[in-house]
Order: C-alpha cells, then sequence, then structure tokens
C-alpha cells in the first residue's frame, strides 16, 4: 500500500475517534431535557444523511460485486471436486468458530451473571423509553425456518437482487454458484467472453469503492456523530455489566482465538494480519454492517493478505451471510442476560438449546445495522422471556453491533487466510490485479 493509502487510513480512524468525541460532548451538554432543535436539525439535515449516503455508496456495490466475485471464483476452482473441497473446508471453520463464540458468551454470561444486579427502576425505565422501539424491530417478524431454505432456490433473482438484505443475498450466492459452475461448461470463446465481462462488472465495482474511500473519513464521523449524540454514554453505565460481558467476550474471540488460529492454521503473524486488515476492522466499526464492508473485505483481503482471487470471491461473501461469530455470541449473552434480569433460571439442556437456535438464527441476519434484533426475539421465546425485553437493550445496541458486526467479518477474512493456507498452491498464478480467464482444460465439453 502506498504511503498516500496509509495516511488515508488515519484520516478515518481520525474522523472515527473525533466522531465519538464531539457526540458524545453534545449529549452530555443536552442533559436530561434531550437535545436541543438546532442538534436534531443538524442530525436530521447534514450528518445523517452525509453518513447514509456514504453506507449506500458501499451497499450499492454488493450485489454485483458478490455475483461476480462468487460466480468468477467458482469458474476459476474449474474442477469441481475441488470447489467441493473448499466449499466443506469453509463450512466446517464457520460452523466450528461460531459453536466456539457462542459457547464462549455462554460459560462469561453465567460467570458473570450481568442480569442479576440490574435495578428494578433500571429495568422499568428502559421498557418505558424503548418499548416503541422494541416493538418496531419485531414488526418485521423474522425468522429461520424451513423456508428459510427453501428460499435460498429463488423465484426470481432478479427481485432478490433488488432487495439485498441477508436473507435476499443467499439466493444471489445461489444463482452465482451456479453460474459459475455453468461457465466451467461452456465451450472456451464463450467462456472467455463471460469471464471478461464478470472481470469488467468486478471492477467498475472496484471503482465505486474508491469514490466512496473519498469520502469515508467524512462519512463515518457523521455515523459515529450521530450514535453518540443520540444515545451518549450513560447507558453504557447502567448496563455496564451486560455490555463489559459482550465486549469481553468478543475480545477474546478477536484477540486470543483468532490470533491461534492465525498462528497454527494460517501460519501468519496476528501483528501483521490485523495490521493490513485495519481499513476492513475501520469500515465494518463505523458502518455497522457486514454488507457495506464485503466490497472492502475482498479487495483488502487479495490485495493485502495476498488470498487468491478464487479463495477471497467465493469464502468471503459466503462468510459475510453465514458465518456470524459476534452476531451469534450476542445472541446468546443477551437471551441469558434477559433470562436473568426475568429471574428465570435455564437448565443446560436449555442453554444448549439456545446455542443452536444462536447459530441458526445468525445465518438469517440482515447484513445491516441492527439486523439480529428481529430474529433474537425467537432465542428469547427458548430462553422463556417476552419478546418485547429487547427493549432493555437498544440503548447499547449500536455500540454493541459495531462491536460484533467488525468480529463477524474479522471472522471471514480468518476463514479466506485460513483456506488460502491449505488451498493457496492450487491458485500458484494468482497476482493482485491480475486478469484471469477460465483455462481451456478446465473447461468441460457441453452435454
Amino acid at each position: 500500500m502506498s504511503e498516500k493509502g496509509k495516511k488515508f487510513h488515519l484520516y478515518i480512524l481520525a474522523g472515527l475517534i473525533l466522531g465519538a468525541i464531539a457526540g458524545g460532548i453534545v449529549n452530555s451538554l443536552a442533559g436530561d431535557g434531550g437535545l436541543p432543535n438546532s442538534i436534531k436539525f443538524l442530525l436530521k439535515n447534514v450528518t445523517d444523511p452525509i453518513g447514509e449516503i456514504f453506507k449506500r455508496m458501499l451497499l450499492m456495490t454488493v450485489v454485483p460485486l458478490v455475483f461476480a466475485s462468487l460466480s468468477l471464483g467458482v469458474a476459476r476452482f474449474g474442477d469441481l471436486t475441488k470447489l467441493g473441497r473448499i466449499g466443506l473446508k469453509t463450512f466446517a471453520y464457520f460452523l466450528f468458530t461460531t459453536a466456539f463464540a457462542v459457547g464462549i458468551g455462554l460459560i462469561l454470561v453465567n460467570i458473570i451473571q450481568p442480569g442479576r444486579g440490574l435495578p428494578k427502576e433500571t429495568t422499568e425505565q428502559l421498557m418505558a423509553e424503548y418499548a416503541g422501539e422494541s416493538e418496531k424491530k419485531l414488526e418485521s417478524n423474522a425468522k429461520v425456518d424451513v423456508n428459510t431454505f427453501v428460499n435460498i432456490v429463488p423465484k426470481n433473482p432478479l427481485s432478490s437482487a433488488s432487495n439485498p438484505n441477508n436473507s435476499e443475498m443467499l439466493p444471489i450466492i445461489f444463482v452465482a454458484i451456479l453460474v459459475g459452475v455453468g461457465i466451467t461448461r461452456l465451450r472456451l470463446p464463450l467462456a472467455q467472453s463471460l469471464t471478461t465481462f464478470l472481470e469488467a462488472v468486478g471492477e467498475i465495482t472496484v471503482f465505486i469503492i474508491q469514490i466512496a474511500m473519498m469520502i469515508a473519513p467524512v462519512g463515518v464521523f457523521c455515523l459515529i456523530f450521530g450514535t453518540t449524540a443520540r444515545f451518549g454514554f450513560d447507558l453504557l453505565g447502567q448496563l455496564a455489566w451486560y455490555v463489559g460481558t459482550v465486549l469481553l467476550a468478543i475480545g477474546i474471540m478477536a484477540f486470543v482465538v483468532y490470533p491461534i488460529i492465525l498462528v497454527f492454521l494460517a501460519k501468519q503473524s496476528p501483528f501483521q494480519f490485523y495490521y493490513r486488515a485495519r481499513a476492513i476492522i475501520l469500515t465494518a466499526f463505523s458502518t455497522s454492517s457486514s454488507s457495506a464492508t464485503l466490497p472492502t473485505s475482498i479487495k483488502i483481503s487479495h490485495e493485502e493478505l495476498k488470498v487468491p482471487k478464487p479463495i477471497a470471491g467465493f469464502v468471503i461473501p459466503l462468510g459475510a451471510t453465514t458465518n456470524m461469530n459476534g452476531t451469534s455470541l450476542f445472541e446468546g449473552i443477551t437471551a441469558l442476560f434477559l433470562a436473568q434480569v426475568f429471574g428465570q433460571n435455564l437448565e443446560i439442556g436449555t442453554q444448549l438449546f439456545v446455542v443452536l437456535m444462536c447459530v441458526l438464527t445468525a445465518v438469517g441476519a440482515a447484513g445491516v445495522p441492527g439486523g439480529s434484533i428481529p430474529l433474537l426475539a425467537s432465542v428469547l421465546i427458548v430462553a422463556n422471556v417476552p419478546p418485547a425485553a429487547i427493549a432493555l437493550i437498544l440503548g447499547v445496541d449500536r455500540i454493541l453491533d459495531m462491536c460484533r458486526t467488525t468480529l463477524n467479518v474479522v471472522g471471514d477474512v480468518t476463514a479466506a487466510v485460513v483456506i488460502t493456507r491449505f488451498e493457496g498452491k492450487n491458485f500458484p498464478d494468482e497476482t493482485p490485479g491480475e486478469v484471469h480467464v477460465v483455462e481451456s482444460s478446465h473447461v468441460l465439453p457441453p452435454t
């Protein structure tokens, strides 16, 4: 990365820090009387629109980039047995790390028991303040059942592309994989033409991402400023044990579990990994959206972490939809925290069922800010807690959303690095910026 690029990441970090400080100051000066009309006007008409434009410029590239990257990734595998082998390793890694993350969360919440000491008046205050918001969050009736898997096969792929939340990303991924497999069965001239077209789509989306990143420092400042100005840090004190438990679990995954995986499985230095992935981390933290971070994740993984394009294009889009370590961990801790608040003593069998529900519902969580909240309702039902109880944690959810999204995204990139360690030798000619077409030896005769 150029010296200019390194400094640019410092500008993004500066925007993040300054936005948090400025928003915290505004919130503290407002006091109990609420934000003055001038600040509300500033948020509504200046900072919120700028932050939303930044986020939308990243989100608008998700569908074409996922489709192009995944189709090309599958086509470049050539040998379908290779695709199956990498797919099995990827899903095994996702399942293991997600279950491990939930397990860490459940152990910590049982040891710390953050819900036992929450004052009754705080509970009543939070329920009154966020009851309306919790009802809106639950209106989507999001759930994971057999239809979740049926809907992976779309009736109309264009309809799914026009509504790219996570539940609609699964059909896009399914179609992209089929297209990638189909390319390997085309005659060479047709395969080359389609491959060149998809590569052009990928290059155009990278150009759009570069434009979006030009306003990233300002966009990040506006996003963080709006959050801290509205909610401040007072609720962090009221729910300190709960917030601390979630952050501790995220910290253990990010700074203990992932480094161990990087050292022993990927044979990489964790320090170098986190340094090279800093743009991914900052984007995930500021946008609270794994979907918005996806273009940056694919680009940086290939250019900085030397993940071959086929692996980056296959593993990272799949991870953004199905590998939700942070979300699963958050849901497990939150369910047991609220159960403790409401005096429920859950047996180990029920807690293990909560683990299963967290893993399943995390797959259906939308890759947008707060996307896991509606799905949390089904986990709360298992824990014998009224779904409306999510009102207790909505005030601090944004900061936790930023952190769990970051863990989700880092988990995706870590998976790509691990898969590269075992399968990267199959892509010896992969270098950043190089254009590839399907080789003739990979093209099967038409049937």
